[in-house]
């Protein structure tokens, strides 16, 4: 099953002092088994442009839809046996103590008849 993971930044990092996971080491082992198809760190929310059609008008606004003290920073799209193998690999991704992470399971629409 894929899971879109989202990488975000935190208001409450962990306080632990201990190293965290090396995020290089995260990508080299999750890539060599397969478990991430890919992923990417993203520009700043500075750089966002939110896009809607409203009533049939085009708005264009500039930065992140959402204001939150808490940014999407960037993704990985994982291919795992279910949300417990998610989970595991999440585990042990740096951000998990420096940040958040956020799985969702990617949905398979069906074809249109």
């Amino acid at each position: 099953m894929k899971y879109l993971m989202f990488v975000c930044t935190d208001t409450e990092p962990d306080p632990d002092t201990a190293a965290h996971p090396d995020i290089e080491k995260w990508v080299a082992d999750n890539d060599a088994n397969g478990r991430r198809l890919d992923g990417s760190v993203l520009g700043p929310a500075a750089a966002a442009t939110t896009v809607r059609v409203r009533d049939g008008d085009l708005l264009v606004s500039d930065g992140p839809f959402a204001e939150t003290k808490e940014l999407i920073v960037g993704f990985d799209l994982l291919e795992c046996a279910d949300l417990d193998e998610a989970i595991e690999v999440a585990r042990a991704h740096p951000m998990a103590y420096a940040g958040r992470l956020e799985l969702r399971p990617l949905v398979d629409l069906p074809e249109p008849a």
